[in-house]
């Protein structure tokens, strides 16, 4: 099994500001989703983000506010999680409850090993 990172893009502008109990039911697909794939096995740790950051940049080290960008391409969270190869980290990402969102996405990156 190998490490796959899946980063959270977009989606969360669609159910921000909607009622409480539409966002219970949209954390509770996050929560199915995320049991599944903990029951398989194959969950990591993975966490939502601050919509706010620093930004360090180049050889002088200069802080900026940010990320600002367009909230589609905004990471809102990740997740890590196992797969036997990028096809079935593809598949998992799939099953992401942010892609029932038109402005949804996720990013499926290998981690590569660092044997040092």
């Amino acid at each position: 099994m190998n490490d796959y990172l899946l980063l959270f893009r977009g989606g969360n502008n669609e159910w921000m500001g909607t009622s409480p109990a539409e966002a219970q039911a949209e954390m509770e697909k996050w929560t199915k989703w995320m049991g599944s794939l903990a029951a398989e096995g194959k969950l990591g740790p993975s966490q939502p983000l601050q919509n706010s950051g620093k930004v360090v940049t180049g050889t002088d080290k200069v802080v900026t506010d940010g990320p600002y960008m367009d909230g589609r391409e905004t990471v809102g969270g990740y997740l890590q999680c196992k797969a036997a190869s990028y096809e079935e980290a593809i598949e998992i990402a799939k099953g992401c409850p942010i892609l029932e969102q038109p402005s949804g996405t996720v990013e499926v990156r290998e981690i590569l090993s660092m044997n040092m």
